[in-house]
């Protein structure tokens, strides 16, 4: 049976699910975290201090134990990749499909990533479109600015937030 968590971060409530096995799922949606915390599962102590570390700038690689549960064997091979892109990096879903050499499926990485059940710790946010444009991400392209901003401040800001900043310069 799994356990789950609520934590809080920068972006609102996250929550946590796990077990033994690994963290097997991982959502920023508003409907998924509703309800009070009490304490943390021990299965789920290290994702929430790590994520807790991410969002204060101190961790930039997850060491967690993964569980994919029964997911495809495509999307599995697509995550495994995707959790290699570096912090603070980009892949385009073009590189990912060369990678795993299926060399015209980057429609099928962007599904998969689309469907990734552990976003942040198997940073999907890092995966952008053939021409650097921020395309898709199941949170919303406003929150895969953030996250790619924060990783690397000033690269990914809304042109809006990039002129406030020439102006006060």
């Amino acid at each position: 049976m799994a356990d789950h968590a609520i934590i809080p971060s920068p972006l609102g409530p996250i929550y946590i699910e796990g077990s033994e096995n690994g963290i097997s799922r991982i959502s920023l949606k508003p409907e998924d975290t509703h309800g009070e915390q009490g304490e943390i599962p021990e299965p789920l102590k290290a994702c929430a201090e790590q994520l807790t570390a991410y969002f204060a700038g101190t961790l930039q690689e997850f060491d967690l134990r993964l569980d994919f549960g029964d997911a495809p064997e495509f999307h599995q091979e697509v995550w495994k990749m995707v959790k290699l892109i570096p912090y603070g990096r980009t892949r385009t879903y073009t590189d990912i499909a060369e990678i795993i050499d299926h060399h015209n499926a980057s429609r099928a990485v962007g599904h998969a990533n689309g469907v990734n059940p552990l976003p942040i710790v198997i940073p999907c946010h890092r995966v952008i479109g053939k021409d650097g444009s921020l395309t898709g991400y199941a949170y919303g392209l406003e929150m895969k600015r953030w996250l790619l901003s924060h990783e690397r401040p000033g690269q990914y800001m809304k042109q809006s937030d990039l002129i406030e900043v020439l102006e006060k310069a």
